[in-house]
């Protein structure tokens, strides 16, 4: 028998880096020529120049820069008293999130728009149904092929499996295992046995087939991988946050620790955006405090500090969401439809024109396009937290069962990984002495 394993080709990888290093500043003009000229040769030609351009591009890329603001705040303000109920709300609403966004991943803004005007259900308030909606919608725009019998109104049962569930689940193992000072090392060895090594994308496939080759953090982040601003880092966030509530600068670094196992710079900075809000959260009720705790703790000058600020200033100027969902797609649509800084803009706008309203906050999300489930999931683990509460219609389908393709944790209901990640809270708590 023949098992077909797609690695992410080298092919593949190389044209996004020259992307990459555009985005990064540099001119991958000498790469591309030295690439075209093997337009025409075998594969096996063309498979050992890939490797070698992409050994030179290495040597381009813009190097790692640390994180911001290595000290600790003291003293950190003690747990909330109602830590329960916002963990509680923060997870489900991250399911929620998803698992609203799961059947139009991967379609374009204007597609989900026409798919849900075809049916009369524009603006998105409830889960996408097929119900209504026109056949030559769906073949111009057909629902995500993998998610789609799981994840419309008529066919949900539980929360689906998602790596947008997944990455947080093995964080709080994690936690669990290795403690407050769980290293890069510890996340690796927690992938490898613990996550199946076909439910990685982008960034954190390379890095899961760099650790396999022995590499070792953090070059698992460098080698060969052009998707190391990516969102999958910006994923990993939220039991950061929740681990550290009131503690935006902590969730960060421990946010900073995950990363670097496959991200850099932005796409680590995005990681550490959303741990921050997510910390902030835990003990506020303004979103605008939650976002500006986010932007506090990724370096002032970086593109994604200029992408929210540019968001930021698009409301405050009282911009219609439309017009600046439209200003956002000409400043950022460029960038991947899986990029950090694309999408952390519209988290961000999802956040401040949702105004704390859950519905709103993660229907934006994904009316917005991009990576609608792991937008939607951001957005809902934000607010869910920060309101201590989700709305019962947006609970109830999820029949208090989530799936996931990570070992110890298929079936595990919102309660149970709320209750175990309130206990790492107070662990966290009690070791940096402040119990």
């Amino acid at each position: 028998m023949t098992v077909k394993v797609t690695w992410l080709s080298l092919e593949e990888r190389l044209e996004h880096e020259f992307a990459q290093l555009t985005q990064e500043g540099n001119d991958p003009g000498e790469l591309r020529l030295a690439w075209a000229e093997v337009a025409d040769a075998s594969p096996e030609v063309r498979q050992d120049v890939a490797a070698r351009l992409l050994d030179q591009a290495q040597e381009l890329m813009v190097q790692p820069q640390s994180c911001v603001a290595p000290a600790f705040p003291a003293p950190a303000p003690p747990l909330p008293d109602d830590l329960d109920r916002r963990l509680l709300a923060g997870w489900t609403g991250r399911m929620a999130g998803c698992l609203l966004g799961k059947p139009v991943e991967k379609t374009p803004r204007e597609g989900i728009r026409e798919l849900l005007e075809s049916a009369g259900r524009w603006p998105l308030d409830d889960y996408f149904t097929a119900e209504g909606v026109p056949a030559e919608v769906l073949e111009r725009y057909p629902w995500n092929r993998a998610s789609a019998p799981t994840s419309l109104r008529e066919t949900i049962v539980c929360m689906p499996e998602d790596d947008d569930l997944n990455y947080t689940m093995l964080n709080l193992g994690v936690l669990e295992s290795a403690g407050p000072d769980f290293s890069t090392d510890d996340i690796a060895s927690a992938w490898l046995t613990l996550l199946p090594a076909l439910t990685t994308f982008t960034a954190e496939r390379v890095a899961y087939q760099n650790l396999l080759e022995k590499v070792q953090p953090p070059a698992t982040a460098l080698r060969h991988n052009p998707y190391r601003e990516w969102i999958g880092a910006q994923i990993r966030a939220d039991v950061w946050g929740w681990a550290n509530p009131g503690d935006p600068v902590r969730a960060a670094e421990y946010a900073a620790r995950d990363a670097q196992l496959s991200h850099i710079n932005n796409g680590m900075w995005g990681e550490q955006y959303v741990a921050a809000m997510v910390a902030a959260a835990c003990v506020s009720g303004e979103v605008t405090e939650v976002v500006q705790a986010g932007l506090a703790v990724i370096p002032e000058r970086s593109r994604l500090a200029q992408a929210i600020r540019d968001v930021l200033t698009l409301h405050g100027q009282q911009t219609e969401w439309e017009e600046a969902l439209d200003q956002l797609y000409a400043r950022y649509g460029h960038y991947h439809w899986v990029h950090t800084i694309n999408n952390a803009a519209l988290v961000t706008a999802a956040l401040v024109y949702g105004e704390g309203d859950f519905g709103r906050s993660i229907c934006l999300a994904v009316m917005g396009g991009w990576d609608t489930d792991s937008n939607g999931a951001t957005v809902g683990s934000v607010v869910g937290t920060l309101r201590g509460e989700v709305p019962a219609r947006w609970v109830q389908p999820l029949g208090g069962r989530v799936r996931s393709s990570l070992k110890g944790f298929d079936n595990i209901s919102p309660g149970e990984l709320a209750r175990r990640t309130v206990a790492q809270a107070r662990r966290v708590h009690a070791a940096q002495g402040r119990a």
